[in-house]
């Protein structure tokens, strides 16, 4: 088995750190951008597409900062997602960083593609696209 590729990927976005939180921590907010439906059972979330769904395990939160999911597909690594919110010490800017793990060079290029197409859905959904 080889090891999967980090990647690490910056969005500036334009809202509150707070306001951000709910939207990467919680299921209702999950649900506006990242997955058409999302439930929640403790530390486990099922994130609902179309005709899809993912398990999800809840991996490590931090208020107003960060969440790390864990996808449950049965891949026994060290791969998992993490969205960080940043703000800048100075200008206060806030961005989400997106930490993410892929097969190859061409399943970066796919993922970020993904995220790139998830995080301009939450933009709109907060109005800041």
């Amino acid at each position: 088995m080889s090891d999967k590729i980090k990647f690490e990927i910056e969005f500036p976005i334009h809202a509150s750190p707070q306001l951000l939180y709910q939207y990467i921590s919680t299921p209702s907010g999950l649900s506006e951008w990242f997955a058409d439906n999302v439930n929640s059972r403790g530390e486990l979330f099922t994130f609902i597409w179309d005709d899809s769904e993912e398990k999800a395990k809840l991996l490590m939160k931090k208020s107003g900062e960060r969440v790390k999911f864990k996808w449950m597909n049965g891949e026994d690594d060290n791969s998992y997602f993490e969205i960080r919110i940043q703000v800048d010490d100075i200008t206060k800017d806030v961005s989400l960083m997106v930490t993410d793990f892929a097969e190859d060079d061409d399943e970066i290029d796919e993922t970020k593609m993904l995220w790139e197409n998830q995080i301009s859905s939450l933009k709109q959904v907060l109005g800041s696209a």
